[in-house]
């Protein structure tokens, strides 16, 4: 208030001339209020500043002319502009002993700095000396600094004098320093811990203002710790009967009410101490039950203090007259044609419904109208309130307005609200199973993909333990009305990631368990979840998982598994995946077709998802196995805390060692240069332009690493044209940048499976026609559909039902689904390399190196038993097989497949095809052995196992790189 005084003041003395060059001042607001677009305002502002900046550097500024200009700062900071530039200039300004100036001073430096700001510093002892002042209107202005400027490192400078302020004789003082120590508080509360009493003493004071300032510390201090001011409710009552009685000066009232604002602290705070104590509470009944009959019902000040009345009676000890009398006013704030009012009501009845149950009874009628009010607050207000309303007799009616009202709204955080209390309700409330299920349903088909994932896994749950103490009888009707639900909603064009996911678990786990469907019939749906939502790997893992389980409990059972050629499609499609969880569910399928019924029984048992697993984290069953391999002399486990510090240590003693050598001088002679040995090329594509030509590759004997790739051929297959820098030789570089000689194995750690599949993210769209509501028109009459509704919702009201929640006390069990596959991890430990000489050109040596990794024993994994064999020699390999499965390999480059394919491609001088020397490689037996390779093939579909190893020979060379970096300028020339 002081600070728009002073304002006010400022531009009134302006208007008059009261200083020099205020005329520029006036002119500057009027081109502001008169600027047509943001970009005109921008441009005076800037003018504004420019001049500001001008005139601030002259250092004979005269004090009324310095103050205008300081006033003129705070308009362009206020108008989102950097005034900085004049900051210490208003720091200056509270030096100064003219109050006038003074208080200018200080006002702009309260807007233009904050606590943390570095020019504090410079304003710490200035507060400290005008604290001391005799002028109470100068010690007001720095106890106003006080409570913005002042941080907690800085409240010791000038805490004394605050405390000392609490006993001045003027009332603005005491009630500033009452301020500033609240403030303390807010920041530091030790520092002011031994000060607290102080508060009680000032709620005293013979001044009002003082006494209604003491009231925001003490609520605080109330509201952390209740037991300590008990003491203080005869106090508090007092107060507040004094101020109803209007004992307080005419100044303190606002709209005829005395003093409201006094009266909403005091109630708030009778509120926190009668909470739970009939002692307390007693001193309160009478005036509170006073202000039920003072109230001013005209002013909207009045309601304010009589919605705070009824808060405080839903707070304390419950009192008879005080819930009857609460009960009166909600009745009138319901009645009223402000949405504001009904708002208040709607709330007060949320609050003292939980004490009497049967005022609810009492306004039903109007509970229906705010429900059915196209003002969107009041009806979401009116839904909490319902929900707090919700039993066993209303549960049905509430939840599906609850529905309705979800479909209609757009905002996407509170539909997940709705969905989330509508979901909570069924679970606690829920009058039979059917509905139960019915009402799931609905909520993921509405809510789509904004329903929380965990609400899936609590209905999967809910679903596989069922109501226990109702017996298997009622839960097995439970899973047969889910799978006749969900067996017709799946026709549904559209249906979220999460809803599909329950509806394949309920399937695979529940969809022949009654008889009543047989298992070619749910695997034919679940082919068709497969194959409508393609895009979702998550779904199609569930809906594979789901087909296993189909048909292993159809071996269990003694019967004949027919797979129908969609499910066989299926599985030939995930084989050949990208997704190496796909495929591994397509493989395990497979698998566990061919076992036998006991074999089946024993690794999934029929209705066994909520069994409790016992997990080994210690691994303890190989412990045997672990001891005997440390006496063979194998290396001990070391945690990979303790490995990462190792692989550091090293890695900065390697790379001393060779910032040594590379640093070092050497003194022999140049060696001479040596014509490259050209290399064999193969012939270009028809597809390469004939402007480009492939380069041959000069050879470097001298490089130990040798590659076996051609680089004119992709990764996938097609030819393409790109710089040859396999055998180059890096002479000018550091060692640390390229080591020939390294080779990078790298693997994907396995994922994590929550209910046996990866959880992949989707969004569906969910497109549903809002509902519409249109306010009630007054009639004479109660139309009968209200009048059926309101008994729905609130018949019965007067008891309360309450059943237990089936799922929320139920022990949570871990649910296991599929088994997890550690992948192994092959390390290549690369040999070691001396650095290069920069000035060594001595005779070049050959050298070879055999392959470390054999690409044919990695796809042993991905074969079966029977139709892959390895090698016993790895350093030749020969194929015994038709000519046309080599075509695989003529467009794939090979890399790590033995030294003689080494040699042979170093060894082809003249310009032959590279297919055709592979050609002859394959004729070739070695040692008489031979690697037959049968590629089984499934009833439908294409080649599987063919697409399966040439998927493997890419990935491999894209894990084992033969050259420093294989990909170079392949996106520059292809």
């Amino acid at each position: 208030m002081e600070q728009l005084k002073t304002i006010g003041r400022e531009l009134a003395m302006g208007s008059q001339g009261g200083f020099g060059q205020s005329k520029e001042f006036l002119d500057l607001i009027k081109s502001i209020g008169e600027a047509r677009s943001k970009a005109e305002e921008e441009r005076i502002i800037i003018q504004e500043m420019e001049n500001l900046k001008r005139r601030l550097t002259d250092p004979d500024i005269p004090k009324r002319k310095m103050k205008e200009y300081i006033i003129r700062l705070v308009y362009v900071e206020m108008l989102g502009h950097d005034a900085s530039f004049g900051y210490i200039h208003a720091v200056k300004m509270t030096h100064d002993d003219n109050l006038l100036l003074k208080r200018t001073g200080y006002l702009a430096v309260t807007l233009f700095l904050n606590e943390d700001h570095d020019l504090i510093i410079l304003i710490v002892n200035t507060i400290q000396k005008d604290l001391k002042s005799d002028n109470y209107l100068i010690v007001c202005a720095a106890l106003n600094a006080v409570c913005r400027l002042i941080n907690e490192e800085t409240i010791p400078a000038v805490l004394p004098q605050v405390v000392e302020l609490l006993g001045h004789s003027k009332e603005a003082v005491r009630k500033k320093a009452i301020m500033a120590l609240h403030r303390f508080h807010q920041k530091s509360p030790s520092s002011i811990s031994h000060l607290l009493s102080n508060f009680r003493k000032r709620l005293c004071d013979n001044d009002p203002g003082v006494m209604g300032a003491t009231l925001c510390p003490l609520f605080d201090l109330i509201t952390t710790d209740v037991h300590s001011y008990k003491d203080l409710v005869v106090s508090f009552v007092s107060i507040l009967k004094q101020v109803a009685d209007r004992r307080l000066p005419k100044s303190y009232d606002y709209h005829q009410m005395p003093a409201p604002f006094i009266q909403i602290k005091l109630l708030k705070i009778l509120a926190l101490l009668g909470a739970g104590d009939r002692q307390a509470s007693e001193h309160m009944y009478t005036v509170v039950g006073d202000l039920f009959k003072k109230y001013d019902p005209l002013s909207n000040i009045g309601n304010a203090v009589l919605y705070q009345s009824i808060c405080c009676v839903a707070s304390i000890f419950p009192n008879p007259k005080l819930l009857e009398a609460a009960a009166d006013a909600i009745s009138r704030f319901l009645k009223s044609d402000s949405h504001n009012l009904k708002y208040m009501g709607i709330d007060a009845l949320g609050r003292l419904i939980k004490l009497s149950p049967d005022i609810a009874e009492q306004h039903q009628l109007a509970v229906i109208d705010c429900m059915e009010d196209p003002d969107d607050t009041l009806k979401r207000k009116t839904f909490e309130l319902l929900y707090t309303m919700t039993r066993s007799t209303n549960v049905e009616v509430i939840v599906n307005r609850m529905i309705e009202y979800m479909i209609s709204i757009t905002d996407h955080h509170y539909k997940t609200y709705i969905a989330s209390r509508c979901v909570k309700l069924a679970e606690e409330f829920a009058p039979n199973n059917h509905w139960f299920i019915q009402t799931i349903n609905k909520v993921f088909e509405h809510a789509g993909d904004l329903v929380n994932i965990k609400v899936a896994h609590d209905l999967m749950r809910l679903i596989a333990e069922g109501f226990r103490e109702d017996g298997d009888t009622v839960d097995n009707q439970l899973r047969s009305s889910a799978v006749e639900s969900y067996l017709r909603i799946i026709g549904n064009p559209k249906l979220p990631s999460a809803f599909l996911q329950v509806i394949c678990w309920v399937l695979g786990e529940y969809g022949t368990a009654d008889g009543k469907y047989s298992a070619s019939y749910i695997a034919g749906k679940l082919c068709d979840i497969a194959e409508a939502y393609s895009n979702d790997a998550s779904v199609k893992a569930y809906a594979v998982t789901a087909l296993m389980k189909v048909y292993a409990f159809e071996k269990m059972s003694g019967r004949t598994v027919d797979m129908l050629p969609e499910s066989q499609s299926l599985i030939e499609e995930l084989s050949a995946s990208h997704s190496t969880d796909l495929q591994q569910r397509a493989y395990e399928l497979q698998a566990t077709i061919g076992l036998d019924a006991q074999a089946i029984e024993n690794i999934m048992p029929a209705d066994a998802s909520c069994e409790d697993i016992e997990i080994d984290n210690d691994l303890s069953f190989l412990n045997n196995y672990v001891q005997e391999s440390l006496e063979n002399g194998a290396q001990p486990y070391v945690p990979e805390s303790q490995r990462s510090r190792m692989f550091d240590i090293s890695a900065t003693k390697s790379l001393d060692q060779r910032e040594t050598v590379s640093h070092g001088l050497r003194f022999e002679a140049y060696e001479l240069p040596r014509p490259p040995v050209p290399s064999s090329t193969p012939p270009m594509s028809p597809s390469i332009s004939a402007e480009l030509v492939p380069v041959s590759e000069p050879y470097h004997p001298r490089e130990t690493h040798q590659s076996t790739s051609d680089p004119s051929v992709s990764d996938d297959g097609s030819s393409q044209v790109k710089l040859r820098l396999d055998g180059v030789q890096k002479k000018w570089g550091r060692p640390s940048y390229s080591s020939p000689g390294s080779s990078v194995s790298t693997s994907s750690p396995p994922q994590k499976a929550v209910n046996g599949v990866s959880q992949v993210d989707g969004t569906s769209t969910v497109s549903s026609k809002p509902t519409t509501y249109t306010s009630r028109t007054a009639e004479p009459e109660i139309p009968a559909e209200k009048q059926k509704l309101a008994a729905s919702l609130f018949g019965g009201s007067s008891k309360i039902e309450t059943r237990a929640p089936s799922a929320a006390h139920k022990a949570t069990k871990t649910h296991h689904g599929a088994t997890k596959v550690q992948a192994a991890k092959t390390t290549v430990v690369p040999a070691e390399v001396p650095p290069p000489d920069l000035l060594d050109f001595g005779e070049p040596t050959v050298t070879s190196s055999a392959p470390s990794i054999d690409p044919f024993k990695q796809l042993e994994g991905l074969l079966d038993e029977s139709q892959a064999s390895s090698t016993e020699n790895p350093k030749a390999v020969g194929i015994n097989k038709q000519p046309e499965l080599m075509a695989l390999y003529s467009g794939t480059t090979m890399s790590g497949q033995g030294s003689n394919v080494v040699n042979l491609i170093s060894s082809n001088k003249d310009n032959s095809d590279l297919t055709s020397e592979l050609s002859k490689l394959t004729a070739k037996t070695v040692q008489g052995q031979t690697i037959v390779s049968n590629m089984a093939q499934f009833s439908k579909g294409p080649n599987v196992k063919a697409s399966l190893e040439k998927d493997a020979v890419v990935r491999q060379m894209g894990v084992t790189p033969t050259s420093q970096n294989p990909n170079l300028f392949k996106d520059l020339l292809g």
